[in-house]
This record gives C-alpha cells, sequence and structure tokens, in this order.
C-alpha cells in the first residue's frame, strides 16, 4: 500500500481529513427543529427567522442592538467580595466565577452602559444569561445600584433587560439583601423623576422578578418570555392543579395584566424611545428628508430623415 501514500496522499488526506466544525454554526430552533445557520441567525438578532422564536442575546449584542450605531460607553463593573461564604457544592464556588469569566469574558452576569436610543439618552442594565443564569449576587447587585446612580447622576432614564434565574444561592443571605437594596434604587430613580423601563426576556424568574424586574413605570416583553417566580411543576405540586395553557408567558401575562406590551426585539429601540420621548415630554425627531429624484437627462434631438 506504500504507493497509495507515495502518489495519492493528497488526495486521500482531503477526503478523509478531519476538519474541525465549530460547534455553534448551526442553531437548532426549540420550536420546529429548523436548523439556521449562526450568522443569519445573529444578523436577525438572534430572532430565528421562520418562527419568530426570540433565543437568547448576549450582552454585548444587546447593547449593540439597542445604541445608535452600536456605540455605548460601559460603565465600571464594582469590586466586591468574590466568595464571601467560602461556599462549595460539586466544585468551589471560586472555582465557578473563574470558569464563567473564562467563558463569557464578563465580571459577573450584569453589564450597564451608556448610551443613546434614538437619539435619547439612556442607562442601559443588561443580565447576560450565559454568566450563571444571569443570577443575582452580590457583584450583580452592587452593578444594579451603580447603574441607577449614573442614571440619576446624569439625568437619564434607566432601561432593564432582566433575564435571570433568580437569587445566586452560593452567596445565601448576601445574594436575598440585593432584593431590598434594588429596590431602594429603583426608588431613587423614581424620586428623581426619572422614568424607569423594564423589558423583560426570557427567562424572568425567582427573585429577580421579585423585586426590581416588577417595579418598572412600563413593562414591555418579548414574544413568549417565561415571566414568573416559582417554575410550573413547582406551583403545580403546590396547588395540585394543572395550569392553564400558556401560563407564565409574556402573551399570558399581557392579557391579565402584569405586563403592558409583547413587542418584537426588532421593534424594541423604537417603542423604548417613542416611551421615553413621552416620559420625558420630547418632541418626535424630525422626519428624514426624501432625496429629490434624479432629473432625466434630456433626450438628444434625432437626426433629420434622409
Amino acid at each position: 500500500m506504500n504507493w497509495i501514500t507515495n502518489y495519492v496522499r493528497p488526495k486521500i488526506n482531503s477526503m478523509l481529513g478531519r476538519r474541525e466544525v465549530p460547534e455553534n454554526l448551526w442553531i437548532k430552533c426549540p420550536e420546529t427543529g429548523e436548523m439556521v445557520f449562526h450568522n443569519d441567525l445573529e444578523e436577525n438578532h438572534f430572532v430565528i427567522p421562520a418562527s419568530g422564536y426570540h433565543m437568547k442575546m448576549s450582552a454585548e449584542a444587546r447593547l449593540k442592538h439597542m445604541f445608535d450605531d452600536g456605540k455605548y460607553e460601559l460603565l465600571p463593573s464594582p469590586k466586591v467580595p468574590q466568595d464571601p461564604l467560602k461556599f462549595r457544592d460539586s466544585k468551589k464556588y471560586a472555582d465557578r466565577l473563574r470558569e464563567n469569566r473564562a467563558k463569557t469574558g464578563l465580571e459577573d452576569s450584569i453589564v450597564s452602559a451608556h448610551g443613546a436610543v434614538q437619539g435619547v439618552k439612556i442607562v442601559a442594565c443588561v443580565h447576560d444569561f450565559a454568566f450563571m443564569g444571569g443570577s443575582l449576587g452580590l457583584a450583580a447587585g452592587e452593578a444594579i445600584v451603580k447603574a441607577f446612580e449614573a442614571a440619576i447622576e446624569r439625568k437619564c432614564p434607566l432601561v432593564m433587560f432582566p433575564a435571570s434565574g433568580g437569587a445566586r444561592m452560593q452567596e445565601g443571605i448576601l445574594s436575598l439583601m440585593q432584593l431590598p437594596r434594588t429596590t431602594v434604587a429603583v426608588e431613587m430613580l423614581k424620586e428623581a423623576g426619572l422614568p424607569y423601563i423594564v423589558v423583560l426576556t426570557n427567562p424572568t424568574t425567582g427573585g429577580v422578578s421579585a423585586s426590581y424586574a416588577m417595579l418598572g413605570d412600563i413593562h414591555l416583553a418579548e414574544p413568549g418570555a417565561e415571566i414568573g417566580f416559582a417554575g410550573k411543576r413547582v406551583i403545580e405540586q403546590t396547588i395540585r392543579e394543572k395550569l392553564p395553557e400558556g401560563f407564565q408567558t409574556a402573551e399570558y401575562l399581557v392579557d391579565h395584566g402584569m405586563v403592558d406590551m409583547v413587542v418584537h426585539r426588532h421593534d424594541l429601540p423604537a417603542t423604548v424611545a417613542r416611551l421615553l420621548r413621552i416620559f420625558l415630554k420630547l418632541d418626535a425627531p424630525a422626519p428624514t428628508a426624501l432625496p429629490a429624484p434624479e432629473k432625466a437627462a434630456p433626450a438628444a434631438p434625432a437626426e433629420a430623415a434622409e
């Protein structure tokens, strides 16, 4: 078989060689099972084109989508004790934090930024679900409080994008203490006469939904977002009844008065800017002038017939 390796090696290698394929090259729609190319999904702001299913979105992608021209100023992440309880389950909490920081490139689950949405200055506060399920701990709570303080200092509204499984139990009571702290921060913003808009994304549950995520002046929600405190299975086991179809979805909560509007992700910047102009009594942006139609070039005179 030496003649094969000596003379046909490039062809055989090209046929049988193993190629590295990125794991996230194709994304499967959770509703329909449709496979979508990752680049197409990213260009569509992580909304499945055919089904309209809203996938989870990173904090960076969310901020680029919301702010004008994708430009914004990140607010610094506050420094807090990293593992105050020296907690350990199947592995050390400090190791979990280290792994999530390496995976996401973030300090913790909250990213805050300042910028403009269709000309309206805001501070945006975004949960990144990829960092320990967007859970709320000391660092996240402090980042949220600092974001509210920055909004008050800059005299601009705050827009919150929760996506969380709730409080981070590795920090015990210190995590639960962030619920009243963030609630006080919301009241400080309202006392300053500044609007607070919450855009509920999938999922918004646990202690986050029991505090600042449900204290907005206006509550928007993305289509199909799961919003609630306890999970469906826990509720059904407690009340020993079957829950109605669509329970805890954004559409169900709109029908029952817990959410004001369900807004497609593509329409969020325009909707948020329009609401804030109403709150702040700002004039609507001037309509963009359409370019004047080009005048057709005069036809050349026809040659005289012979």
